[in-house]
């Protein structure tokens, strides 16, 4: 018997030493192609007095995320069921891996900017990246006053340039593998705008789910791009239950994944 369990044992871990060895190669594969980015979207920036934004945004960054996400083995299948808009609106999705990042990057959200945590502002290419197509850098939640004031700077930074936003209601990542708690954020933006909110549901599967971790296992994530929602008609007053209907919408459409999951397995 002693025999028969030594080959699972050392396939165990030649498995192991595999994915260790990818992970080092995409991680500095990754790292190298994020500071080429960044020189590239600088100096076409420069050259343009820093009028193509949404050219660094759609074209340079958005590639950029699908080279990343190829690298690791990943294919991304979008799932529309209407097209995308052409006016201004807030994109959400949830968020339960790093991966998220690249992912929601590649889709090339037209006229989108985009909300991210500061801290990734600290790390260069991300920094010069995230100022060249316009980010909005967070704070913690305990800096109440100062995401109110990030959030109000925003607004009026989308009210001037009619430019859509993509934000994540849930905050940080979500591992549980379950819809978190969602935020005021989005729906405030979007009540003030008068915009349409475009929910975004990513599905990324439990076997290749990375977490908090950069490098993702090989699969396929599937976007779903769901019905719009219109904010015709909100008022500030019914924030709370504008936002906590727009998450039953997640609610119920992570429920009938997971039950297609169930069943196809």
């Amino acid at each position: 018997m002693g025999e028969t369990k030594q080959p699972q044992v050392s396939e165990s871990v030649a498995q192991r030493s595999s994915w260790t060895v990818r992970k080092v190669f995409v991680a500095c594969i990754g790292t190298f192609m994020l500071m080429l980015v960044a020189v590239v979207m600088l100096v076409v920036s420069v050259a343009t007095l820093f009028r193509t934004r949404r050219f660094c945004s759609e074209k340079i960054a958005s590639r950029m995320a699908r080279v990343a996400v190829w690298l690791s083995g990943v294919r991304i299948v979008e799932h529309h069921s209407e097209l995308l808009p052409k006016t201004q609106v807030v994109y959400i999705s949830n968020h339960t891996a790093t991966l998220d990042i690249f992912v929601v990057t590649a889709l090339a959200l037209p006229r989108a900017r985009y909300f991210l945590s500061g801290f990734l502002r600290k790390i260069l290419p991300f920094g010069l990246i995230g100022y060249l197509i316009g980010v909005f850098w967070t704070v913690p939640y305990r800096l109440a006053d100062k995401r109110r004031q990030i959030f109000q700077r925003a607004e009026e930074t989308l009210r001037e340039t009619g430019d859509s936003v993509y934000l994540s209601p849930e905050g940080g990542r979500i591992c549980s593998g379950e819809i978190g708690h969602f935020n005021r954020g989005a729906f405030h933006l979007a009540t003030n705008l008068n915009v349409d909110i475009c929910p975004i549901y990513v599905h990324i599967p439990t076997a290749m789910d990375a977490g908090m971790n950069l490098v993702s296992k090989s699969g396929i994530v599937d976007v779903y791009f769901l019905p719009h929602i219109s904010t015709a008609g909100w008022e500030i007053e019914d924030l709370d239950e504008n936002r906590d209907a727009v998450r039953q919408v997640y609610l119920d459409f992570h429920a009938s994944v997971k039950q297609q999951s169930q069943a196809g397995a």
